[in-house]
């Protein structure tokens, strides 16, 4: 039987290009020397190209350098107010004046971010540390270790955030109300991540539950290795990425609850400079106009630094989105 060959036009030549001068063999090659490149690896190449990532990278490298060294960001000292000063006109080296009670209003802010960041940053760490934790174990072990887990997180996330913590801040505040900087910053991030850490746990056992089956986790059980070996250097490490993304958008959400809280009047104590504290302040003077620069000041600092870590949030989901990556 012969071979059908294909119908050309009338005068059209049929044209096989040599090998050598098409891109084949360069496609073909592969390099069997080369270590798979890992999760992370690929998820710092997207997040080198991401605006969004940059931009949020630049917002927060501000915030942590204003938080760390003040002093190059002002010179006046956020504590001292003068009543002779109260509403004063900016000047040199006070950019946006000063207060009713005659405090420079930029010191208080920039001095203010100190207080507001280590709420949010210690809250958001005491968060994930209980959520990973309690998420892993409940995820990998199941049965009444699940159940109990669930059932316990079911409880604390029926509870509003802002809710509980106002009660738990009122009980101690009862307790023992002369305590220092740290040791408000303290009872805060407790209250926070009592009622928080569900959330966390939720995340953390849904992805557990999904990579606890997959074939490396076999492999590593086939060769030997424990279940609390598998848990600690397989399973958890490969489920971090749904936590990482929620913990740094909560970084930015605590800031505001801590903000909110002490508007209220019950987060951080007057005498702390913190940005909820200067807008507690400066709510008696929303009706007369001309100070509103007293509130939005600090209530500037405070939208563009959780716009920061929304930013960045939103960068890293898409850097370790699965899906993201084989676009």
């Amino acid at each position: 039987m012969s071979e059908i060959q294909p119908a050309t036009r009338p005068g059209q030549e049929r044209y096989v290009a040599p090998i050598d001068e098409t891109p084949l063999r360069a496609i073909d090659v592969v390099d069997v020397d080369a270590v798979p490149e890992s999760q992370w690896r690929e998820a710092w190449k997207r997040l080198r190209v991401s605006p969004l990532f940059w931009l949020a990278s630049v917002i927060i490298l501000v915030l942590a350098v204003m938080v760390a060294f003040p002093t190059l960001f002002t010179s006046a000292d956020p504590n001292q107010a003068s009543l002779g000063k109260q509403f004063a006109k900016p000047s040199e080296g006070h950019p946006f004046g000063y207060n009713f009670q005659g405090a420079d209003i930029w010191a208080r802010t920039v001095y203010g971010a100190r207080a507001s960041v280590a709420v949010g940053v210690f809250a958001t760490v005491v968060t994930v540390v209980l959520g990973v934790i309690t998420g892993a174990i409940a995820g990998f072990y199941g049965g009444i270790t699940d159940t109990l887990v669930s059932r316990l997180s079911d409880i604390f996330f029926s509870i509003p955030v802002l809710l509980g913590s106002i009660v738990v801040i009122s009980v101690i505040n009862n307790l023992y109300p002369n305590r220092g900087f740290w040791g408000s910053v303290f009872v805060v991030v407790l209250a926070l991540a009592i009622f928080a850490w569900p959330q966390i746990t939720r995340q953390m056992r849904g992805a557990v539950l999904e990579v606890k089956n997959l074939e490396f986790v076999d492999a590593a059980t086939a060769i030997g290795a424990s279940k609390l070996t598998n848990l600690r250097r397989h399973i958890v490490p490969n489920s971090l990425s749904p936590v990482i993304v929620s913990a740094t958008i909560s970084l930015g959400v605590f800031i505001v609850a801590e903000s909110a809280l002490s508007f209220l009047g019950i987060g951080l104590p007057q005498t702390i400079v913190s940005w909820g504290n200067d807008l507690s302040d400066a709510q008696n003077l929303v009706r007369s106009g001309q100070h509103l620069v007293v509130m939005w000041v600090p209530a500037t600092a405070l939208a563009v630094t959780v716009l920061g870590f929304v930013l960045l949030g939103e960068a890293v989901r898409e850097a370790l989105d699965p899906k993201a990556r084989k676009s």
